[in-house]
């Protein structure tokens, strides 16, 4: 099983495109065409991480965190990244992350953090903006059930838990084929009318290229006809943060205290407890502080982040309750994400989550 196959599954779990513009996400290190001797599944990429992928005689590490976030001028080993990637490329190792893309993708770290805590109805917190198309295409009748096909297949027409949607209205295409054409239907110089179907269907912009591609495939004129509009929509499926319910009410100090031990944190972080219940569970794994506002404009009972920022903290005691389990913790599970979806594709493949606790954080 080469790297880039492994790559690939990966990024159409979490493409790239959903990725926040801050973000380096992708390819790190490393040539994707080798074999993949096995793969170490990590947070962040460290040398001891490194090590621990040499000892097993893996050549691939994935990471949340990526490696290298900035440019740099030179590689000297003047630091622990630069160490690392010296290390990295000397032992053949490809370092591949996914970061923000997977917080954002549908099923996502914070979709494995609303498992964890056991929460219902789970739905994205701020959805995607601007990131979805229509596409409308007109399509000989007989043939447009394999067009939508085609479609569907390319990611067309996904809307919540439905996938295959259409909106398909009846009518006429006209046109005359001239002297250099090869016309599916009519003759060359005569004015042809065919009964068509007008297809529109929906899209993630990032699939563009793909679907387009589908669509000229599987068209049988020679020359489609068809439209691109951006929506202003918001994209529900993807997005920052996370929201849901706990199938029984609990007190505040029974849900903390099971959080606690659940992230196995060493410091939970909160503020004032006022007596509340808490079933409305709002989240955002990492320094997802920015979501508060819209926790609590969403009636939620509690928030939970890696990290809060002294003075978010007040003003909120009767708004909502903040917990704040640490950056490490609240992401640590991304790595059963990558570990099923290897798992799932490539049975063959080694693969291993990290034995190595790469929390910079400790606590006395």
């Amino acid at each position: 099983m080469k790297i880039k196959e492994i790559v690939s599954a990966l990024e159409r779990f979490a493409p790239l495109p959903l990725q926040d513009g801050f973000d380096n996400a992708g390819l790190q290190i490393g040539l994707t065409d080798a074999e993949a001797t096995g793969a170490l599944l990590c947070l962040d990429v460290t040398e001891a991480v490194l090590d621990e992928a040499i000892a097993l005689g893996y050549n691939l590490v994935i990471s949340h965190h990526p490696l290298i976030f900035k440019g740099y001028k030179s590689i000297t080993g003047k630091d622990y990244v630069e160490r690392c990637i010296l290390k990295a490329i000397k032992n053949d190792i490809v370092i591949y992350s996914a970061h923000t893309n997977l917080d954002n993708a549908p099923e996502g770290v914070n979709f494995k953090i609303a498992e964890k805590i056991g929460l219902k109805n789970v739905r994205v917190l701020e959805a995607k903006e601007n990131a979805l198309l229509k596409l409308v295409t007109f399509v000989p009748a007989t043939r447009a059930e394999e067009v939508r096909t085609a479609l569907a297949s390319a990611g067309c027409g996904c809307i919540g838990n439905y996938d295959s949607c259409s909106y398909n209205m009846e009518g006429e295409g006209m046109f005359r084929a001239l002297e250099s054409a090869n016309p599916y239907c009519g003759k060359i110089g005569e004015l042809h009318v065919e009964k068509e179907t007008r297809i529109e269907t929906i899209l993630p912009t990032y699939r563009k290229a793909e679907v387009i591609k589908a669509l000229l495939a599987a068209h049988p004129y020679e020359e489609p006809a068809f439209d691109l509009y951006p929506l202003q929509n918001s994209w529900q499926q993807a997005g920052a943060g996370v929201i849901g319910e706990l199938e029984t009410p609990e007190t505040e100090l029974e849900f903390l205290k099971r959080i606690k031990k659940t992230f196995e944190v060493g410091c939970l972080k909160h503020n004032r407890l006022t007596g509340r219940e808490i079933q409305t569970v709002a989240l955002c794994g990492g320094a997802g502080a920015f979501l508060m506002p819209l926790a609590i404009r969403n009636r939620a009972d509690v928030f939970i982040t890696g990290e809060i920022k002294y003075h978010d903290y007040f003003g909120h005691d009767t708004d909502i309750l903040l917990a704040e389990i640490g950056h490490y913790e609240s992401e640590q599970y991304t790595k059963e994400i990558f570990y099923t979806i290897i798992r799932d594709l490539f049975p063959n493949v080694e693969v291993q989550q990290s034995k190595i606790n790469t929390n910079p954080i400790k606590y006395m």
